[in-house]
Parts: C-alpha cells; structure tokens; sequence
C-alpha cells in the first residue's frame, strides 16, 4: 500500500499474528456461535493490522524528512576510516551488503562490506528499496556505538539504496 511516496509494509510478524487470531476468532464463533465474538474481535484484528502499519508510516516520513540533511552533510567514508572519533557524524559509505538479519521485524540489520573492512548498518524502519544480500549499495546515516554506551562503531542508517547502472553515482 501507498501513500504519497511512501510504501507501507507490514511485517510477516504481524502478519502472522493477525493470522492466528483471525483463526482463533473464526473458531470461537464457529464453536460458541455468539456474535459478540464479532463484534469486539473484528475490530481488535483491524488494530493488530493498523497500529503496526501506521507505526511504519511515521517512522518512514521521518526517515525521508531526515535524509535532505544527510545527503547535504554526510561525508563519504571507507569502512575502515569509521572509528569512535566519528560518533554522531553523518556518512556516506558504499559497499556490498553481505549479510542481513532482523528484516522480519522491519528492523533490518545489514553487513556491508567494502575492500578496507566491514560495518553493520542498523534501519530502524523498512528500506525503500528491497535490499538483498549481495546488492551494491549507498549508505546515508549516523555512527554511533552499537550498544548505547559501549561497543565498536556501526552506522544508525537513515537511507540504504541499490546502486544500478543507471543510477552509479547517487
């Protein structure tokens, strides 16, 4: 679903427990045959899908308000050149993404690699574009620690995109 530029998502999370309890649902009408059942139960499934899909709405707006600044800011950097002198700085890297986790949760985690080194890449939202394992891409965002206080530099990703041949330089 669209709405203005932004697509919505829901994740398979969501999606399944808005499965299962359309299923538990069904099934207490069925056995019970009361209809109160529906009355409170369709509504509370319209919720479970909305809140989640509203949710990424406003993450997503935010993401795009945020990223004329990162685009105008954020130095490009190789991987390697990323240290904790840098926390708080806005980058530019390009690399290749080797590896991704948590994209069931619409809060991908990414393992993009160039010739210097590797860095994970934290989305807190969904991608705009479907990034898969071995895409080149351009990376805008923010090093930070990767735990709050602690841990080595990764990269609070505002926006992943693919490289494509008529799009090399973006």
């Amino acid at each position: 679903m669209h709405i203005r530029d932004i697509e919505l998502r829901i994740s398979p999370v969501n999606a399944g427990v808005v499965l299962i309890f359309s299923v538990f649902l069904v099934l207490s009408f069925v056995t019970g045959g009361n209809a109160t059942v529906l009355f409170y139960g369709i509504p509370m499934l319209l919720a479970l899908l909305l809140i989640p899909l509203a949710l990424n709405y406003m993450s997503q707006t935010e993401y795009a308000d945020l990223l004329p600044g990162y685009e105008k800011d954020a130095q490009k950097v190789r991987i390697r050149a990323i240290n904790p002198n840098m926390l708080g700085k806005p980058v530019r890297v390009e690399g290749v993404v080797e590896r991704i986790s948590f994209r069931y949760l619409n809060r991908p985690q990414f393992l993009v690699g160039d010739r210097t080194g590797e860095i994970s890449v934290k989305m807190f939202t969904t991608p705009s574009q479907d990034i898969k394992k071995g895409d080149v891409v351009d990376v805008l965002g923010q090093v930070m620690r990767r735990y709050i206080v602690t841990g080595d530099p990764v990269i609070n990703c505002v926006s992943i995109r693919k490289r494509t041949a008529e799009n090399p330089k973006k």
